[in-house]
């Protein structure tokens, strides 16, 4: 199993206490080992296969945020424990600002998280390998949640990515959002509030508003 970097950091030490702690109680020892484990499984990898069209969901969890800025579009995506928290390029193109915002730590659900510590990753998509119809800015949010306190970016200024690649993490639950270039509409949108999502997998923003476009990754 493919794991998030850090996660032997976090799980270590209930593992190494685990042992320890079954001198003086089974149970204490039991739930040692089951923190451990699930850290590890919080922090888990899989490896995921983007479709061969289409902008595609950065993040596992259940769409939270679907709503209109002004010109844009924001889709929100709420991450439950269980899921996958390792946040995929919904777009392919060139990263040009990875900028760090401090904030609260709301939970991630609320209206209040908004003002949460954020990270945003800023992209210059790629037309011709995107559902967009021209070379636009979009930018991907990670936001921290009442127990995500570390967010960790894989990506800097000037890389180049392709749909599906990896972003970076937040580790202990949290929220990403995509900010769509202004060309995109909200009834362009191919999720509703409420839907689930597969990170790298899940369309959510197929041809269906700009015709037939060639979007396999270059």
């Amino acid at each position: 199993m493919n794991l998030a970097p850090g996660a032997w950091k976090y799980a270590l030490v209930p593992l190494l206490a685990a042992p320890f702690a079954f001198i003086f109680s089974v149970t204490a020892s039991v739930v040692a080992l089951a923190l451990g484990v699930g850290t590890l499984a919080f922090f888990r990898d899989p490896e995921r296969t983007p479709p061969p069209t289409g902008v595609v969901a950065p993040a596992d969890g259940t769409v939270s945020v679907l709503r209109e800025e002004g010109d844009r579009v924001r889709l929100g995506t709420f991450m439950n424990v269980w899921h996958v928290h390792v946040v995929r390029a919904p777009f392919a193109g060139t990263i040009t600002d990875v900028e760090h915002i401090p904030g609260a730590n709301k939970p991630a659900f609320s209206k209040d998280s908004d003002r949460n510590e954020r990270v945003h990753v800023r992209f210059e998509t790629d037309a011709a390998t995107n559902q967009l119809p021209t070379d636009s800015e979009a930018t991907v949010t990670f936001i921290a949640g009442a127990f995500a306190r570390r967010i960790h970016p894989y990506c800097e200024a000037d890389d180049e990515l392709d749909r599906g690649d990896r972003l970076g993490h937040i580790a202990f639950g949290s929220r990403v959002d995509v900010l769509f270039p202004p060309a995109v509409d909200i009834d362009d949108i191919a999720v509703d509030p409420g839907d689930s999502m597969t990170a790298g997998e899940t369309v959510i923003l197929d041809d269906g508003p700009f015709g037939e476009f060639d979007v396999l990754d270059a």
